[in-house]
């Protein structure tokens, strides 16, 4: 191998152990920022995992109850209304490890009414910091499986499989859709269905090639372990009788329920029986 060669050997060998590296260093939320580098990129409108990033650490001090960062508080509620859930998502979670945040009380009762799901969840579940249960109802949802469907008229052209785990946002079934419905380019357009939870697919109602109406279900999600684990925390705190129907699915000794979800179930079940048994 001459020299040139060589040396373009090593250089691409170099680059192939770098990408990833440096792909890894710029999402990886556990990097640390200094307090000047969480300003920065709360406002990086063109990098929202920058903002998430800078949300993760910024939560992190507040949990060690560090003044100083109180300053970027009133950019927690100007985030409250970003364009990218994800950012909502982390934002409602953030402003509940300060109780004492002036305007984060309010901010999070007005998110109760954000368009996602995981938002209002996450929202409810900060208030109960707060001594707030107005948000239970949203906290009972985040118990119950996501009911995905077809945002037009199509035909499926790909699909998950059931029992798949998947993410916030993952894919879970493609359509073409109607060209009498759409008009595009090539009188066709692709749609991507996604999860609006993490968990798992525990059904799909549709199979490759055949032809969905507009709101026609195409699968149910289950929530994941996370999500799960937390808003029966929260009940545990809250819960009403009425929210046992949704509780003791959890009860069950079922492969896919872990023993800590199990026994967090029938903790918080005892915990309401108790509650209720108690009122005069």
């Amino acid at each position: 191998m001459s020299p040139r060669n060589r040396a373009l050997f090593f250089l691409t060998a170099w680059l192939i152990v770098l990408m990833p590296f440096l792909f890894w260093w710029n999402t990886w939320f556990g990097r640390q920022l200094s307090g000047k580098q969480i300003g920065e990129f709360l406002n990086d409108e063109k990098h929202p995992r920058h903002i998430q990033h800078a949300l993760v650490q910024l939560g992190e001090r507040m949990g060690r109850h560090d003044g100083g960062v109180r300053p970027l508080y009133p950019e927690l509620i100007r985030l409250a209304a970003h364009a990218v859930e994800e950012v909502r998502n982390t934002d409602a979670w953030v402003m509940g490890l300060d109780t004492s945040g002036p305007g984060f009380h309010e901010t999070l009762l007005k998110m109760l009414h954000d368009p996602s799901p995981m938002v209002r969840g996450n929202a409810a579940l900060s208030l109960i910091r707060f001594g707030d249960a107005s948000g239970r109802p949203y906290i009972v949802a985040l118990l119950q499986p996501a009911r995905i469907v077809a945002p037009g008229p199509g035909r499926v052209t790909d699909t998950d499989k059931v029992g798949t785990p998947i993410h916030q946002g993952g894919l879970i079934a493609k359509l073409q859709i109607d060209r009498s419905a759409v008009a595009s380019e090539n009188g066709q357009q692709t749609t991507e269905v996604r999860s609006p939870i993490s968990g798992r697919i525990r059904t799909l109602s549709v199979a490759t090639g055949t032809t969905v109406a507009a709101g026609s279900e195409i699968a149910f999600v289950d929530p994941g372990d996370e999500q799960v684990w937390e808003a029966l925390r929260a009940l545990y705190l809250v819960g009403q009788p009425d929210d046992l129907p949704a509780i003791r699915p959890y009860q069950r000794e079922l492969p896919e329920i872990s023993d800590r979800l199990r026994q967090q179930a029938l903790l918080t079940e005892s915990s309401i029986r108790a509650r209720a048994s108690a009122r005069p």
